[in-house]
């Protein structure tokens, strides 16, 4: 395998790309860097100063006095740890607006770019193989039906003791599916040369092992 390998996962919410990732990561002993998780912690910043997701304005200014580090597969806000608390309803249902604003996305990509450059790197999001590493070594695009999609973050809420509808996280889905793939900077796209792998039918290790072969040259 390549010294520098580069791997970029993209697709919808709940679609599985962080799960999937950071298993690839590990059986290709390579770092793993969800970068959706840079902007669910700007997300957080926003709604924690009471800013208005929808002012970009607003968002752009508190963005330019933030700093957001991920570290060893955590993400830092203004140095302090904050994965446990950018999983929720309130930050997805925020977070789309938050990362549509191309001076926040300038930011946070050349900030994702710059991690890039020192390693071997598998990195998850919407627009990896479209804009962060569009030379990447391997581009994969996950899919998944809605309806699966929303009882993988139903269930995720339930076991962090949630009180969630199943209908409004399906609905809250295809909101930002449509959102993210209409946006005016860096759209969720399928890029060109990205390899499709829907998973509705398969399971985590299932996928895990299909990519496998593609990037070990078994496909």
């Amino acid at each position: 395998m390549d010294n520098n390998i580069k791997i970029a996962i993209d697709g919808p919410t709940s679609a599985g790309k962080s799960t999937i990732a950071k298993l690839l990561a590990q059986k290709l002993k390579i770092n793993y860097v969800d970068t959706g998780s840079m902007y669910r912690a700007l997300t957080l910043k926003v709604l924690n100063n009471n800013i208005d997701p929808k002012s970009e304005e607003d968002v752009t200014s508190i963005a330019d006095k933030t700093k957001i580090d991920y570290f060893e597969n955590h993400i830092f806000l203004d140095g302090l740890c904050v994965d446990d608390k950018i999983r929720n309803e309130l930050i997805d249902k925020n977070v789309s607006y938050v990362c549509q604003y191309r001076d926040v996305r300038k930011r946070l990509v050349s900030l994702q770019k710059e991690i890039a450059s020192k390693s071997s790197v598998i990195m998850d999001g919407r627009d990896i193989g479209t804009v962060v590493l569009k030379d990447a070594n391997y581009k994969f695009f996950l899919t998944a039906s809605a309806d699966v999609r929303a009882k993988r973050r139903y269930k995720e809420y339930l076991e962090k003791g949630l009180e969630v509808n199943f209908e409004d996280i399906k609905n809250d889905l295809i909101r930002r599916d449509d959102y993210d793939s209409h946006r005016e900077v860096d759209p969720l796209v399928k890029a060109s040369d990205a390899i499709e792998v829907n998973t509705d039918d398969k399971n985590i290790e299932e996928t895990v092992e299909l990519m496998l072969s593609y990037i070990n040259g078994d496909k």
